[in-house]
């Protein structure tokens, strides 16, 4: 079984983050992690290569310094890495950078491709289930378990109060969430297996069949009109009343906020 695994590096946001003056992050000004969701997949995958059998390949688009989480994955048990990196993906919203990654994962074979259910910097939830539209294959998001049976994967598929199972045949996608398990730390053999590995490096030529025009902030149909940093609250408005008295005013507050 060959399974392939989207994930993305995200900025660490306990270090703030950084804009361009087009409004895009600022991706090589900022401290970086593996995205939690996509960590969480990457965990799914490995747990089914230690059951089942299967090669883990792991594919990110980014920023040359993206090949970091790259080794980190590998370091936890992946066996290959592929970094697609080029100038013309930069600024990509979630249509380019989806077509962006099922071009590559073109050149791959596969049965199964998990991603995270959505990334920390966006929380779209779109570029999974994109890829698998590109592809044409079957997608079942926000997996909270994962098995195999023969030609198939079951599911179950978190749902507001309760989970679906479903059950679709490989090839599909499946995107997972951070709950879904508890992602096991890079060994000290890992890491120096990875660090001593090669790392796959694709570029827009690298691409199967994507057009220029849906790659990149030009082919980014989704516009960012504003960007900035954490907004910073107000004093607030501080009262010195009794018990009955505060009741009465929180209620009165309330009910200006037609709150209730």
């Amino acid at each position: 079984m060959k399974i392939v695994v989207c994930i993305k590096q995200v900025p660490d946001t306990k270090g703030g983050v950084k804009f361009n003056p087009d409004g895009t992050l600022d991706r090589g000004a900022m401290l970086t992690i593996m995205n939690p969701d996509d960590k969480a997949g990457l965990e799914a995958a490995l747990r089914l290569k230690d059951k089942y059998g299967a090669e883990v390949t792991v594919i990110t688009m980014g920023l040359p310094k993206a090949e970091d989480v790259l080794r980190e994955a590998m370091a936890m048990g992946a066996d290959k890495g592929i970094l697609v990196t080029d100038r013309v993906l930069g600024g990509a919203d979630t249509w380019a950078t989806s077509q962006t990654l099922a071009g590559a994962i073109r050149n791959l074979e596969y049965d199964l491709i998990i991603t995270g259910r959505q990334a920390i910097d966006g929380d779209t939830a779109q570029v999974g289930p994109q890829i698998s539209e590109h592809l044409g294959i079957p997608v079942i998001s926000y997996a909270q378990k994962i098995e195999i049976e023969g030609d198939s994967v079951i599911v179950e598929r978190q749902y507001d109060d309760r989970y679906h199972v479903l059950k679709a045949k490989m090839p599909c996608l499946i995107t997972a969430l951070a709950e879904l398990n508890e992602p096991r730390y890079m060994t000290p053999g890992g890491i120096f297996d990875a660090v001593q590995a090669e790392i796959t490096v694709w570029g827009r030529a690298n691409l199967v069949d994507v057009d220029d025009s849906n790659l990149g902030l030009k082919g980014s149909p989704t516009q960012i009109a504003k960007a900035s940093d954490k907004v910073r609250k107000g004093a607030g408005e501080k009262v010195n009343l009794d018990p009955t008295e505060s009741v009465d005013y929180i209620v009165g507050k309330l009910k200006e906020k037609h709150v209730i």
